[in-house]
């Protein structure tokens, strides 16, 4: 009988996830992964504790996200639209469409430099295979086939915790480093925590977890704001579990990740890498071929997660920011714009790697850049979900608005110090 239960009970747990599970395994992009190698790499054991801190900031933000989108019935950049001048809504919108754009060709870059290090055929050949291949899909696929994809695409993820046990680190100096925090003043490691913060709370993961919930509600059948306008607290605890999880599952990776490259690569002197390609070669010889196909195998498949998000919250924030009909749900006839700038996202990144640019080696400061410009973004949610004229009475409780200042504090702080120390 039990043995019955558990699963299904596990079906009905994973069935009831969506949005916020998507969203956090989005998190763990290519981008995200060569920025936890490099950090495990470079500092081994001592940033393991960035996992644990900036899961509850994360959470906080990303939940604030979610019941903006499902009280307002609009996205991130809808609601900036009705109550922020047009300076703020485009600026904001063109650094989000600017960084994706990077992140979409480091990603595309990435994907297809690992399957040249899996297949031995030139990465070139894999560039248009991957761009085409994701673009269909989110051009020609239902809604509901983008997302029942796209969660299963999260298991893929599940191989950085298999390297990690086959890589046997120290466990003991592990649960010191979780635990207790360690500072170091230079330059690099500065850099390294806006990195790592920039990566793990990113523009581009509060534009698409607002837009997820409101396409959600559309999926319900509330094709009007004012259908959409409203959620029960039934709804609202529901959000809040899969943004719970999603985010929990998203700093697991993170840890496993740097704590991989740390039992590795910073064990055995290999502190300077650049690249989650290179931490997969450097792999082989040090943890085995067991580790290096799953780190690899990891990196593919959260590329396939990873860059239809960061083309599709571009798409929903542009279309969004200039009232335009956009929707995953909608065909491309009636949706011409939305599916437009999605395209335009995909052949731009495409065309970085195809233009010579090393976009892969920018990924771990499109990160930092990333921790940079978040604060003022975070600022702007927390002012929004704290408005009873934008949320009514479900603005934010005491302790979820403490959450979203303090996340805004600490990435301000992380960046002064930065420029401070360099």
């Amino acid at each position: 009988m039990a043995n019955h239960i558990v699963p299904r009970r596990f079906r009905r747990f994973f069935g009831n996830l969506g949005p916020g599970l998507i969203t956090g395994a989005a998190d763990d992009d290519p981008s995200g992964i060569s920025t936890y190698s490099v950090t495990g790499a470079a500092f081994g054991y001592a940033t393991l504790w960035t996992a644990l801190f900036s899961f509850p900031l994360m959470a906080g933000v990303q939940m604030m996200c979610a019941r903006l989108g499902m009280v307002t019935g609009r996205g991130l950049a809808g609601v900036i639209r009705k109550r922020y001048p047009r300076w703020v809504l485009w600026g904001a919108c063109l650094l989000l469409v600017v960084a994706n754009t990077v992140n979409i060709g480091a990603d595309l870059g990435g994907m297809a430099a690992t399957t040249q290090l899996i297949t031995g055929v030139n990465s070139i050949v894999f560039l248009p295979v991957y761009a085409i291949l994701i673009t269909a899909l989110l051009i020609w696929s239902s809604y509901k086939a983008i997302v029942r994809v796209f969660k299963w695409l999260t298991l893929a993820l599940f191989a950085y915790v298999a390297a990690a046990l086959l890589a046997r680190p120290d466990w003991g100096a592990v649960i010191r480093s979780t635990l207790l925090p360690q500072f170091q003043s230079s330059p690099q490691y500065w850099a390294t925590l806006v990195g790592i913060f920039g990566t793990t709370i990113s523009p581009y993961l509060f534009f698409w977890q607002s837009a997820q919930e409101v396409e959600e509600e559309r999926d319900m059948g509330r094709r009007t704001v004012r259908a959409r306008r409203g959620a029960t607290d039934a709804e609202i605890r529901k959000s809040r579990n899969d943004v719970v999880t999603g985010m929990f599952f998203s700093n697991m990776v993170m840890f496993f990740i740097i704590l991989t490259t740390a039992a590795t690569l910073h064990a055995h002197g290999r502190t300077s890498i650049s690249t989650a390609k290179e931490a997969a070669e450097a792999l082989r010889p040090l943890a085995g071929a067991g580790a290096y196909w799953l780190f690899s195998a990891g990196l593919i498949g959260a590329g396939m997660l990873g860059v239809p998000v960061l083309a599709g919250s571009s798409a929903y924030a542009i279309a969004e920011a200039a009232a335009w009909r956009g929707s995953l749900a909608d065909r491309p006839r009636i949706a011409r714009e939305f599916y437009g700038v999605l395209a335009t996202g995909m052949v731009l990144g495409s065309a970085l790697d195809f233009m010579g640019f090393d976009a892969v080696k920018m990924l771990f400061w499109a990160a930092v850049v990333n921790g940079v410009l978040a604060p003022p973004l975070v600022v702007i949610v927390v002012l929004l979900t704290e408005n009873a004229q934008v949320m009514g009475e479900h603005r934010n409780p005491l302790w979820l608005s403490a959450l979203g200042w303090t996340t805004a504090a600490v990435m301000t702080a992380a960046t002064i110090a930065m420029f401070v120390t360099g």
